[in-house]
């Protein structure tokens, strides 16, 4: 029997809302994962006078009947799992533990990589990655270097991952000087954790190779964002992992010939958080309107976002890595109260149009960008339900980006709440 299995991934920097279409969508799916990132991410989902904020567990856990793969690809701070739990369990949903599943091949995330993770940043000064700080390049750059330590560890032969957990922890103190690792407290603490996380810990690439076979509907989503990825966003701002779809593929052991539908999130404008390049932001009163109506504000990091006009150059770009089947387009009601509205769609450095972003974090930054003007609509659209409800500028709008990137948009965010959407058929 054919799966139905789907992706959901971020096309720009982050945060266009990925969480509520997953949240949409995992209403009726059995199955909904997360392929690579760590608590680094932040999805938000809101429901009725409830706001759930999720890090590390997969959005669509909030729908009972779906059971909750944490990948391979995922990194996991187990302290701050275990601090999601609580804090959603609190707000209302009930024994999350029981829908979750862990890969055993899943790295760990302890507190000295987040500790090393702000040094290392202090060592760049003026040039740091403006990051989370939540230690996930250092997991990342552990498990590539081939001295990380997996779930399985944790859960196996417990003097086996003493060892390598003192390997590890001198490893960074002879880096780091000024780090403080107090081994035998931490050794207390995960001998505690493992027989605390040991029933959610599994074979995940069995699990989703007999679920794949037994028809299951399996919803897969991306952490970050394309411009985020490590190969192919605007390096070295980015993340370190791979949130583009090859990242499903690596981070939850599946072949790329069961993925059916790819959805592209895009925020109706483009914001980032942190340092690096981002061509059409504006440094201006557009940009404070933006972040205020949007309420930008990192759900993990709680920084204020940086904010712009669309640009499509990395949004067509962002579909070539990706081969996106329908986009869904968010927050466009935070457009209603502008005359006109700009979408980025040319580059053009010394003399030259570019129609796809230089790989040079530089050159970039000092691109000029060409935009397309549209007239604005100039009223409150949240409460359209259908396509036909908005206003001809605002159709128009979605119509553009259409066609300007050769992807269908299916949904249409115009609000916060989950039933604050509109569906195209």
């Amino acid at each position: 029997m054919p799966s139905n299995f789907n992706v959901v991934l971020g096309t720009q920097w982050g945060d266009e809302g990925k969480g509520k279409l997953v949240d949409l969508l995992a209403d009726k799916a059995d199955i909904v994962c997360r392929c690579q990132g760590g608590n680094n991410a932040g999805h938000t989902v809101v429901v009725g006078d409830s706001e759930y904020d999720f890090h590390l567990l997969p959005s669509g856990i909030i729908n009972k009947n779906c059971t909750a793969v944490v990948g391979n690809g995922v990194v996991i701070s187990l302290p701050q799992l275990f601090d999601e739990i609580t804090r959603n369990e609190a707000k209302g949903l009930k024994d999350l533990k029981k829908q979750l599943i862990i890969s055993d091949r899943a790295h760990m995330v302890f507190d000295f990589h987040q500790s090393v993770d702000g040094l290392q940043e202090l060592e760049k000064g003026k040039k740091s990655l403006g990051t989370t700080r939540k230690g996930i390049g250092p997991t990342y750059s552990t498990k590539v270097s081939r001295t990380g330590i997996r779930m399985a560890d944790l859960l196996g032969d417990f003097s086996n991952f003493e060892e390598k957990f003192k390997v590890l922890a001198v490893t960074y103190q002879k880096q780091f000087s000024d780090l403080n690792i107090d081994v035998d407290e931490e050794l207390k603490r995960y001998r505690r954790y493992a027989e605390e996380i040991r029933g959610s810990v599994a074979d995940t690439v069995t699990f989703l190779h007999q679920s794949i076979k037994t028809g299951k509907s399996i919803l897969v989503e991306g952490a970050n964002a394309t411009m985020l990825d490590i190969d192919f966003g605007t390096y070295p701002y980015v993340t370190s992992s791979n949130c583009t779809v090859g990242g499903v593929c690596t981070g939850l052991g599946v072949s790329p010939k069961i993925i059916n539908d790819i959805y592209g999130v895009v925020k109706a404008y483009c914001t980032r958080v942190g340092d690096g390049p981002f061509p059409t932001e504006q440094k201006n009163e557009i940009g404070t309107l933006l972040q205020e109506r949007g309420k930008e504000i990192g759900v993990t990091t709680k920084r204020k976002r940086r904010c712009g006009w669309l640009d499509i150059v990395l949004l067509k770009y962002s579909n070539m890595i990706n081969g996106y089947t329908h986009l869904a387009v968010t927050k466009l009601d935070i457009l209603d109260d502008f005359d006109e509205i700009k979408i980025g769609v040319e580059y053009e450095i010394e003399g030259k149009t570019l129609t796809s972003p230089p790989a040079n974090a530089n050159d970039l930054e000092r691109v000029t960008v060409k935009y397309k003007t549209l007239p604005g609509w100039k009223q409150n659209i949240s409460s359209c339900r259908n396509f036909s409800d908005l206003p001809l500028e605002a159709q128009r709008y979605i119509l553009v980006i259409e066609e300007l990137c050769g992807v269908p948009v299916k949904w249409i965010g115009v609000g916060p709440d989950r039933s604050s959407i509109i569906e195209r058929s």
